[in-house]
């Protein structure tokens, strides 16, 4: 028996923060900083300085400045031999953790044993300066500096500003913060907080039609030819033409996905198959795709005639024969009209065109504040105890946003605050929460998945703030683990509601999915290599959005077989059928007079509308509106969020967990494998049965009219005839009311056998008695 884990939390919770939109009165923040809590920082910008005297015996200095406020210490770059260095870098000290009354500004010499103090300032905290956005920014001063005694030294000054402020500050983003005080220079680039955009991508259509004067080096066969296509890491191929002569055609498609700007062209080869592992190419084009036309709609684009360039061997070096060259005919465009799709359509956060001249205006503005995160695991060990430092991803149609990283805390308070337009209701919002693997300049390291969770804008209500604590689950193999909690808030403005209700008569995809659709193969396999684009371009951003975030964002391994998640998705079908069984029940209820005053409302109610059928339309609608307006009253007034129950994570057998995070192909032991495949295969088995079953039934009617059983289709006829002439002499209204009598009769009148046309059902042929 397995045993079950101890129950955890995993649900959603309503919390408070102190925010300005949830306050009466708000508070300075509230224009356009009002999901987040407000967090005061002691911000110092060390810009330049100038006319530093010389202490080294070469008389040059190496300069630096040290900014010391209690026991937190920032410190710039330094430069060689250099006496008026421009640093223009900025400290920002939490309020919270200031225990000093005054800020101390150090400009040092850099030795190799001991750094010389070059000069001097301090700050009392109570003079300094508060600035709020969108303040200008505080003009940075002049200062001269001073000795250790407190008097002026003959030259030297420093240009800094000095303020106190809030997130919401310009400067916080590239701010060094007083709380990453142990990360080094080469990581610091690795905490701060950015905002990506995802690349613009487009489907590269090529349609290869013919080509001409192909010249292969056999002339003794016919030529067995195919088109070759790439674009990048893709590589496609056509079928082997028909037409087996020197001419050859193949009316294929070859459909690409390129992100914008265009790094690598189409290479198109024309190759002769020689035998199974040997092709013989014959040509080569190479077509830049920033040269090739864009097209918005489904008219097809100008076709055209490429040269193919052939190299030949000559005196053992590859050159190009340029006595002639075969031609290939090619219709080639930019798809614009379709949605590249990098994410699954059951939870896509954009949907627009390509093209910008076919997207739509906005409907409205999401905006989420990252508050902050509480209970974290340790997720890796630091100096003999466990450590997280914790950094939040959003994604929600182009843009990507990622917090700055918050050092060794399980309880990271971030309070940054995003926005994103938005363009259709029915999309969703991606947040993620990661360790940072690489705060000490290490490339090797990976940073670890937390947990994520997801918003579908469609649930929630317009202008009004959603402030959550979302359970951030992971999947392991010992099970699924609460890894914390993350708290956000959320809030959808609509700035037009009609345009906003007009958006769901609309198609969910761009028209083009509709004229011209592509195969269910070919959108899989387009989205692999959209999600390995999108991972790729942002991995090259600085600080770069590492690849196993992009994937794990993304849902890259979504398709992967789990037997977990075919468990959940075949108990929520029978969720769906749950309510079709209940009303089953009920009626059967009814048939068999269990409550004896419903049954005899059902008949009056019955025959009402058998004698007044024009009711029955109304009363259907009727009886929707009111379990709408029923319903109204127990309505979710939460987002949704990850669920176990539904997710089968909370019951799920070892076994199927360590197949689930098998790779692939397997790296398992060959009994392991034996087993699952066994496994697998009884599983099969059932399910084939009932594809059976169901085969069954179909041809058991499609034998009612096909001679199969004469003696069946004979009667069946008989029993057709009979019942036109009846129905064409009897009114519909008294045949509709027999019916409905007679199936609503009293058990007194009912036998435990099966009805007379079951039986004859049953009886009918199918074709399972011919089959192997």
């Amino acid at each position: 028996m397995q045993k079950l884990p101890p129950s955890v939390d995993f649900a959603l919770k309503e919390t408070s923060p102190n925010i300005g939109a949830g306050s009466a009165m708000g508070n300075k923040l509230s224009c356009t900083y009002d999901l987040v809590e407000q967090m005061q920082y002691l911000y110092v910008r060390v810009v330049k300085a100038r006319d530093l005297p010389p202490k080294d015996v070469t008389g040059s200095c190496d300069p630096y400045v040290e900014v010391k406020l209690g026991n937190y210490k920032g410190v710039t770059r330094h430069f060689e031999k250099k006496s008026n260095p421009e640093w223009n870098q900025v400290f920002a000290f939490s309020k919270d953790r200031i225990q000093a009354s005054a800020l101390e500004v150090f400009v040092k010499d850099k030795d190799v044993v001991l750094d010389d103090l070059i000069g001097w300032m301090m700050f009392d905290l109570n003079e300094v300066p508060k600035r709020v956005p969108p303040d200008s920014p505080l003009a940075p001063q002049w200062y001269r500096l001073e000795d250790r005694k407190g008097g002026k030294i003959k030259a030297g000054e420093l240009m800094l500003a000095v303020w106190m402020g809030t997130q919401a500050d310009e400067a916080f983003p590239d701010a060094w913060h007083s709380d990453a005080a142990s990360v080094g220079p080469d990581g610091v680039n690795n905490i701060r907080s950015k905002v990506y955009l995802s690349p613009k991508l487009w489907y590269v259509r090529v349609n290869v039609i013919e080509a001409q004067d192909l010249v292969p080096n056999d002339k003794s066969r016919f030529p067995e030819v195919f088109v070759k296509g790439t674009v990048g890491n893709q590589a496609l191929r056509t079928r082997i033409s028909q037409i087996k002569t020197i001419n050859p055609m193949w009316n294929d498609d070859l459909i690409f996905v390129a992100a914008e700007p265009f790094e690598e062209p189409l290479i198109l080869s024309v190759e002769d198959r020689l035998g199974p592992n040997k092709d013989e190419v014959l040509g080569k084009c190479m077509i830049p795709l920033q040269l090739v036309q864009r097209r918005l709609d489904h008219k097809p684009v100008n076709t055209r005639w490429f040269n193919l360039e052939k190299h030949v061997v000559l005196d053992g070096e590859l050159k190009k024969d340029t006595k002639f060259a075969s031609k290939i005919h090619l219709r080639i465009c930019l798809d614009g009209g379709y949605h590249v799709l990098d994410e699954s359509t059951h939870y896509s956060s954009d949907l627009r065109p390509t093209a910008k001249q076919l997207w739509r205006p906005s409907i409205g503005i999401l905006e989420v504040g990252v508050l902050s995160a509480g209970g974290l695991m340790p997720m890796k060990t630091k100096d003999g105890r466990g450590t997280t430092d914790a950094y939040c991803v959003a994604k929600y149609g182009q843009k990507w946003v990622r917090t700055r990283t918050i050092v060794d805390s399980f309880t990271p308070r971030w309070n940054e605050q995003y926005t994103w337009e938005v363009f259709d209701p029915c999309t969703v919002i991606t947040v993620g929460v990661f360790d940072n693997g690489h705060l000490h300049g290490g490339g090797g390291g990976k940073d670890s998945r937390i947990g994520k969770m997801r918003i579908r804008l469609s649930t929630l209500e317009t202008n009004r703030v959603y402030t959550h604590s979302y359970p951030l689950l992971a999947l392991h193999p010992s099970g699924v683990k609460k890894m914390g909690e993350l708290h956000l808030a959320v809030r959808f403005t609509c700035s037009s509601l009609v345009n906003m209700l007009h958006m769901y008569s609309h198609p969910l995809l761009p028209k083009m999915h509709y004229i011209q659709p592509l195969s269910v193969m070919q959108l899989d396999s387009l989205r692999h290599q959209a999600m390995q684009i999108v991972s790729m371009r942002l991995s090259r951003a600085e600080p770069p959005l590492r690849k196993e975030v992009v994937e794990y964002m993304l849902d890259v391994d979504l398709h992967k077989w789990s037997m977990r998640r075919s468990k959940a998705n075949f108990f929520r079908i029978m969720g769906v059928l749950s309510v079709l069984i209940a009303v089953g029940k009920w009626f059967d209820q009814i048939c068999n007079w269990k409550n004896p005053l419903t049954t005899i409302l059902i008949h009056i109610l019955f025959i009402i509308l058998v004698l007044y059928p024009e009711l029955i339309l109304p009363t259907v609608f009727l009886y929707l509106f009111v379990i709408g307006l029923w319903n109204f009253r127990w309505r979710p007034r939460h987002p949704p969020h990850m669920d176990t129950r539904l997710s089968h994570a909370d019951a799920a057998h070892p076994d199927e967990l360590d197949e689930e995070f098998d790779t692939f192909p397997t790296s398992r032991p060959s009994d392991i494998v034996r087993m699952r495949y066994d496994r697998l295969r009884s599983i099969a088995g059932r399910v084939q049965t009932v594809v059976g079953d169901l085969a069954t039934q179909g041809e058991r009617f499609q034998s009612l009219l096909s001679w199969r059983d004469p003696r069946a289709t004979t009667l069946f006829v008989t029993f057709c005839l009979i019942a036109a002439i009846v129905l064409y002499v009897t009114p519909f209204q008294v045949v509709g009311l027999l019916v409905g009598i007679y199936v609503l009769r009293h058990p007194r009148f009912r036998h435990k056998l099966p009805s007379v046309p079951l039986n004859f059902f049953r009886r009918l042929p199918a074709r399972s008695d011919s089959m192997l």
